[in-house]
């Protein structure tokens, strides 16, 4: 059994404007961000993206802003915008979620990347940084939770490092349906690999002048 004798409660997450090579991560304000944040993940052009998402989608960036704050207020969710570095437009957003620092524990949730998102350094790079800040406050469990039958979300946490817990049954009635709830943690023994490899990852060198990879991230993490 691990000793924890000397253990205290950690600081609640309160990441500042992160910058990266890709990204940088703001705190969100509401309402005076609903607006840009509507733009890219609202609309009916957009209600694919929060399928799997306990909240949204939504058709006004005032309704969204309000969903927003009450689940801040309630909730104890701190959203984050994720913006290009560089023009500082809006990509999408994640919250840390179920933060209890007495435990040590923190889940990063709600993620919803535009579709000029998906599927690029920047999106990795977003959730590096924000699991960074979660360590580096000496968390001892960063989580991932997802509705089981979201298969992308699943393969993605395994491909950023978390481990596979298992599935809570009927964990949830979410949106008129059941929703069972699949597990995955990072705890703080895991991290100084994962930190690496997200690193040896991001760096210039391991991507080609057509901005492919040249090594996977399991890859970089499987290889230490």
């Amino acid at each position: 059994m691990t000793d924890l004798q000397n253990w205290t409660p950690r600081p609640v997450p309160d990441l500042k404007s992160t910058q990266g090579r890709f990204v940088r991560i703001d705190p969100a304000r509401f309402p005076e961000d609903a607006g840009e944040l509507f733009a890219v993940l609202g609309g009916p052009q957009n209600d694919a993206l929060w399928r799997h998402i306990p909240i949204g989608p939504f058709d006004s960036a005032e309704a969204m802003s309000e969903t927003l704050a009450v689940v801040a207020l309630e909730d104890f969710w701190k959203t984050h915008l994720i913006r290009d570095r560089h023009s500082g437009a809006v990509l999408g957003t994640a919250s840390y979620m179920r933060i209890r620092p007495e435990a040590g524990s923190v889940e990063v949730g709600c993620i919803v990347y535009s579709k000029a998102l998906q599927r690029t350094p920047a999106a990795t790079e977003a959730m590096y940084l924000m699991a960074r800040h979660a360590f580096e406050l000496g968390y001892r469990r960063y989580e991932w939770k997802c509705d089981n039958a979201n298969e992308a979300s699943k393969r993605a946490a395994v491909r950023l490092g978390f481990a596979f817990e298992g599935v809570f049954r009927q964990d949830m009635v979410m949106k008129g349906e059941n929703r069972d709830t699949a597990w995955f943690s990072i705890i703080d023994k895991d991290w100084p690999k994962a930190k690496a490899a997200f690193e040896a990852w991001l760096a210039p060198e391991n991507f080609g002048s057509d901005g492919a990879q040249r090594r996977g991230l399991a890859d970089m993490r499987a290889r230490g």
